[in-house]
């Protein structure tokens, strides 16, 4: 079984924060696939559900992002679950927004929630990085607290939606021996879809015949 996990702190008042991305991703996903009813358990809210066959578990804790790692390491130590098996949603300000990128095991470059996580299952889980954009050294605090703005959300909709789609390769993948290239090419198209091909002219007929 996979713990799927999106990072956030709970509450309406954060609700439509940047920070908040990641519970954003794990309830497009629970609906999208119809996972069971939100229940309160480990410290935050859980859901039960199937991705490309496998059962699922997605967790949202409510210890707020400072102590995430409370919550997680809850859910693993009692469905004996492998850090390996758990995938992080969370908020990146060093992608451009609307980017994902997907990477096992790494440092928390500063993210309070990536770093609780660290401190109580260890380092070896997968993180979904997802893009909210860089607002200038002295600015991130406010940045990552503030609420998207109206200019987000045609992307942040485009993005919920295309996570959701391919979350199924993505869980695919990372149960097996892949590194979440598919996933993240799929997102990618589904958000910038490539150019049509031009059809090519058909060559000037070279019978000397003219058309009449």
């Amino acid at each position: 079984m996979l713990l799927l996990v999106g990072l956030g702190n709970p509450g309406a008042g954060y609700a439509n924060n940047r920070h908040n991305i990641g519970f954003m991703a794990v309830d497009a996903i629970a609906h999208a696939h119809r996972f069971a009813p939100w229940r309160a358990r480990f410290q935050g809210a859980i859901s039960e559900g199937t991705l490309d066959g496998d059962k699922v578990l997605a967790l949202k804790p409510a210890t707020y992002m400072n102590l995430s790692g409370q919550s997680v390491g809850e859910a693993i130590r009692f469905y004996k679950i492998a850090p390996e098996q758990v995938i992080v949603f969370y908020d990146e300000i060093e992608l451009e927004p609307g980017k994902v990128r997907v990477k096992k095991a790494g440092g928390s470059a500063g993210h309070n929630g990536i770093r609780s996580l660290d401190a109580h299952i260890g380092y070896d889980y997968w993180r979904v990085r997802l893009g909210i954009g860089h607002p200038g050294k002295e600015r991130v605090h406010g940045h990552v607290l503030s609420d998207f703005g109206k200019g987000d959300q045609q992307w942040l909709e485009k993005l919920l939606d295309a996570i959701s789609e391919a979350a199924p390769d993505l869980v695919r993948e990372l149960s097996g021996s892949g590194d979440g290239n598919k996933f993240m090419t799929k997102v990618t198209l589904r958000l910038k879809p490539p150019p049509p091909k031009k059809e090519k002219k058909e060559p000037p007929s070279s019978d000397g015949a003219t058309e009449t």
